[in-house]
């Protein structure tokens, strides 16, 4: 009898077998369900967080956030962004998230103070190694440091990490380090200049209030 597609149930006993159809011990089934139990659960929260993301009132979006463990300072993310693990996600003080960003928590995801980050940004901390067997997950942390701009629609992949003040322009992709001050654009993201101003105090100040 064939309980699932992954367990079968027969005279001789019970087998258990991997998403390829590799024999597991039932220790390692075991360890697989109780995963695959706390991935549903993610799931679950992560459905409550997206979706109170499009609410317009920024304390009940932190409140959500917050509870799902983002751990944020004095600052604030616009309408329609979505996670993933929130709970790996650190930002600092006056930075502002612009409208339907992406933030990847898989990985640490670490976001300073005075960051100011444009509509539409996807910061990845996971990919598949597309050379493996399996297919299998790598998870690579990202950090951005305080005074960094990023464009609109820019795309920040993982183990990538901007250093203070770094500019990224609008539809960038950032596949490596950005060193302080510098300018990167393009596909792959390549230098195009410095950044003038070497020592910001600047404060972003208030947002949108219903964004």
């Amino acid at each position: 009898m064939i309980f699932s597609e992954n367990i079968k149930i027969s005279l001789s006993g019970i087998k258990f077998s991997d998403k390829d159809g590799n024999a597991l011990s039932f220790k390692d089934a075991f360890k697989k369900g109780l995963c695959r139990f706390n991935n549903w659960w993610l799931d679950f929260v992560l459905l409550i967080v997206n979706s109170v993301g499009h609410c317009p009132f920024w304390f009940v979006r932190k409140t959500i956030y917050q509870l799902a463990g983002l751990k944020i300072g004095k600052s604030k993310i616009h309408v329609g962004c979505r996670f993933f693990n929130p709970a790996g996600v650190k930002i600092g003080n006056d930075t502002i998230i612009g409208d339907h960003c992406f933030l990847d928590g898989r990985a640490p995801l670490r976001i300073g103070s005075h960051v100011d980050i444009a509509s539409q940004v996807l910061i990845y901390n996971s990919e598949h190694d597309i050379n493996a067997e399996d297919f299998r997950p790598v998870k690579s942390p990202v950090e951005i440091e305080d005074y960094v701009f990023i464009g609109p629609r820019a795309i920040i992949l993982p183990g990538v990490k901007i250093s203070k003040g770094a500019v990224m322009a609008a539809g960038a992709v950032v596949t490596s380090n950005v060193a302080s001050f510098k300018i990167v654009g393009g596909v792959p993201a390549r230098e195009i200049g410095d950044r003038k101003l070497k020592d910001p105090h600047y404060h972003l100040g208030r947002s949108a209030l219903f964004q």
